[in-house]
């Protein structure tokens, strides 16, 4: 029986290059691992929270084929808003771009890709705006989600909500990939 499954093993293996599997559209950072704490240098300064405020740097890979542009969302859906909580919305990444430095998010987007737009986030102002959740709560998640998209702009302004941007997204996606962080005081 050993010998039947090391064969069965190895022929599948032998056939998964001939199979044309396509590798998998990943985001990722070095600085904030999947499900990992979040650094205060990405924590925002403000609402008692003292922290950097700097934006991740973000890289990614494997879009699909046929991706005409991106966008980046950040997403706090513990927030004790019964909505969730929008920490950085943005979109119109050109399909060349394949990754973010950190401080992309600054608020005048001078750090972030050319032609893209940082819109509205949950705290009133466009940009990145990390985590801050109320003292006392259970961590919250904080969802980094990169969308490959069928268009190349999404036709909003900067002042567009962060649900507004999602709904766009959700009609635009040809993929999507995420990582979650984690942070409570």
């Amino acid at each position: 029986m050993r010998s039947f499954v090391r064969g069965m093993l190895l022929l599948a293996a032998l056939a998964l290059p001939e199979a044309g599997f396509a590798a998998e559209f990943s985001l990722t950072s070095p600085t904030i691992k999947d499900h990992s704490t979040i650094g205060n240098d990405h924590v925002f300064n403000g609402f008692g929270c003292a922290g950097q405020n700097v934006s991740p740097q973000l890289l990614w890979e494997h879009a699909p084929k046929d991706t005409k542009s991106f966008a980046l969302t950040m997403y706090d859906p513990d927030a004790p808003t019964g909505s969730g909580w929008w920490h950085w919305v943005i979109f119109n990444i050109a399909p060349t771009v394949t990754s973010l430095p950190a401080g992309a998010g600054k608020s005048d987007s001078s750090s972030a890709p050319q032609g893209s737009i940082q819109s509205m986030t949950d705290f009133g102002q466009p940009g990145y705006g990390g985590p801050c959740p109320p003292s006392g709560d259970k961590p919250h998640r904080y969802i980094f989600t990169l969308y490959a998209l069928k268009v190349d702009q999404l036709p909003l302004k900067p002042e567009a909500s962060g649900a507004m941007v999602g709904y766009y997204l959700k009609q635009n996606a040809l993929a999507k990939t995420s990582f979650t962080g984690m942070y409570g005081r």
